[in-house]
């Protein structure tokens, strides 16, 4: 009976802990304290230490809960990344998750070397683990806080945070393993490791992401079956390529990037489903996390892990990010924000138990520091994020979305999927703003009744509307049903940063801007060459891609094209400047 007691109480202090994370973060969400924080200290109080008095001392557990979590984690934030976020991020971001991630480990380490006196391969081996941000880290906060960042930068720290994950682990695993057992351990076995290992993810991620999306159209799975079956697929994905010796970690993340850019019958219920998930994991692993840690152990190299923890912050992280991202022509903000959101979290200390594991020398002294630093981090950076963003101009008006958007699937349809939005007074749409030609109003919902468009007239403030759309597109409706200031910002967002007649001449455009344009093309308007580019069949939302801009069909008239929105990909001057174009453009 002794078994089945101590089963019970487990299950019931295992399930406590986590309504106290909960209920804790409704309290911490009132004073600004990162919510990661909150569970990774709950944690400490239920361990050795604190009133829980829970011992556990078990790294191999910790590892495994850790990878678990991880890898579901990595793989719902691929889920919610666009395909176009890589366009003009992919090249500074790669060399900032490779380069970066060893230009912060070796400056890390010499720090290390003087302030704990460690000899230099330990000194590096702890400038491994602390080199990496984390993604659960980087996406919880983001996303939790409601925090909306700049395109550019955004995509840049979900994806550098994702793919700088193999490399840590990569750096980290060699310098254990030649610890343990001291070999050659030179720049190119590093190179070909990295590169088999990039490639095996990358590749793998691929495969297994279009299977995952294969066996999702086919098969005739429920809403929870569905999300079962994609979070097993998930960890079989995890783990093959793991035991390939490729990535695992970048091989979840490049699945999700694809899976989440497909037609996927259901989408709408796995993201609810993942995102419960995706907390849990995050609840659960920086609880254990915390358990694991001895507070009375951490006194004896505070001051030194402060040290390394401030330096990393301050020096190492910063002068990666400059050195990886100046050449690609970031501003000064967007690299001091970048360098200052190196938020260190729950890999770091999954990454420290490698060494606890392999029950090396100096791995407590190594485990400690990488404790305290990400304690460090998520109370200094995480609690200061929001406002970091906001004085250096890189977060985006916070707004709390009246048009909330109903998205449901549509069995047996890949193309369309049913929209629904409330009309909200002084809505774009009340003031004769056109739906896109690839929105098919259905039904609208009045005073209780289901009504057909052609029965309903006209739409008004209060009503339900419903709309067949292509689900990749859905959110460019938003901006059709939000209040004015609302639907400015969503309308940027679909048609660009300012618009202009299209009358004006393609060459003109090209000429001003330095687009590939064909000589054939240049004489033509805008309206004409989306004529030829659509063959007189153009839509609003239509789009054009010219270099760094994408024109964009803003207004329809009876001849074709009226006005045209115009998207910068890559803004490198002030608003002034914008002003500028506009001022040329309208002179047209």
């Amino acid at each position: 009976m002794n078994a089945i007691d101590n089963t019970y109480w487990l299950l019931a202090a295992a399930a406590a802990l986590v309504l106290a994370g909960i209920g804790s973060s409704l309290i911490a969400r009132r004073f600004g304290a990162p919510l990661l924080l909150v569970f990774l200290v709950l944690g400490m109080l239920a361990g050795v230490d604190g009133p829980g008095g829970i011992h556990f001392r078990d790294y191999a557990t910790t590892y495994l809960i850790g990878s678990a979590a991880l890898a579901i984690i990595l793989f719902d934030g691929g889920l919610r990344t666009r395909r176009e976020a890589f366009r003009n991020t992919l090249a500074p971001t790669m060399l900032l998750a490779t380069v970066g991630v060893v230009i912060t480990a070796v400056l890390t380490g010499l720090a290390a070397r003087v302030l704990l006196t460690l000899p230099m391969a330990e000194a590096t081996l702890l400038g491994a683990v602390v080199a990496s941000t984390d993604a659960a880290a980087v996406f919880f906060l983001l996303r939790a806080g409601g925090l909306q960042l700049r395109s550019r930068v955004g995509a840049t720290l979900e994806i550098e945070s994702s793919a700088n994950d193999p490399v840590a682990v990569l750096l980290t695993t060699l310098l254990a393993s030649y610890l343990a057992t001291p070999s050659d351990l030179g720049p190119m076995k590093f190179i070909t490791e990295l590169a088999l290992e990039f490639s095996v993810g990358a590749l793998g991620g691929a495969l297994g992401g279009l299977l995952i999306v294969v066996a999702l159209r086919k098969l005739p799975l429920s809403g929870g079956l569905a999300a079962l079956f994609l979070l097993a697929a998930v960890l079989l994905l995890f783990g093959a390529v793991g035991v390939l010796h490729g990535s695992a970690f970048l091989a979840v993340y490049m699945a999700g990037v694809i899976v989440g850019n497909r037609n996927v019958p259901g989408f709408a219920n796995l993201l609810s489903v993942l995102d419960a998930g995706t907390w849990l994991c995050q609840i659960v692993m920086f609880l254990v996390l915390g358990l694991i840690a001895t507070p009375h152990t951490l006194g004896d190299t505070l001051w030194p892990a402060l040290g390394v923890a401030v330096f990393l912050m301050l020096v190492g992280r910063p002068l990666a990010v400059v050195a990886c991202l100046a050449p690609f022509g970031y501003s000064k903000n967007e690299i001091g924000f970048i360098a200052w959101v190196g938020l260190r979290g729950a890999v770091g200390i999954f990454l420290a138990s490698i060494p606890m594991l392999m029950q090396l020398r100096h791995a407590n002294l190594i485990f400690n520091v990488a404790f305290i630093v990400v304690l460090v981090s998520l109370l200094v950076q995480g609690w200061t994020l929001g406002r970091a963003a906001k004085w250096l101009d890189v977060a985006l008006p916070r707004r709390d979305r009246t048009a909330r958007r109903v998205e449901l699937d549509l069995p047996g349809s890949l193309e369309r999927e049913l929209v629904g939005y409330q009309v909200a007074a002084d809505a774009s749409i009340l003031g004769g703003a056109p739906t896109p030609g690839w929105a098919q109003l259905t039904l609208i919902v009045r005073d209780g009744q289901i009504l057909l468009p052609d029965a309903a007239g006209i739409l008004a403030v209060g009503d339900y509307a419903y709309l067949l759309a292509p689900p990749g597109r859905v959110y460019r409706l938003d901006w059709l049903f939000a209040p004015p200031d609302e639907a400015r910002e969503a309308e940027r967002e679909m048609f660009g940063e300012f618009s202009f007649d299209a009358h004006v001449r393609l060459g003109d455009v090209a000429a001003f801007y330095g687009l590939p344009v064909r000589a054939t093309d240049a004489p033509l308007t805008l309206a004409e060459h989306f004529a030829h580019t659509f063959g007189h069949t153009v839509e609003i939302g239509d789009r054009v891609r010219l270099g760094k801009v994408t024109l964009v069909a803003r207004e329809l008239s009876d001849e074709g094209v009226a006005k045209v929105g115009l998207k910068l990909h890559r803004v490198p001057t002030p608003d002034s400047w914008i002003s500028t174009v506009r001022r040329r453009f309208s002179r047209h």
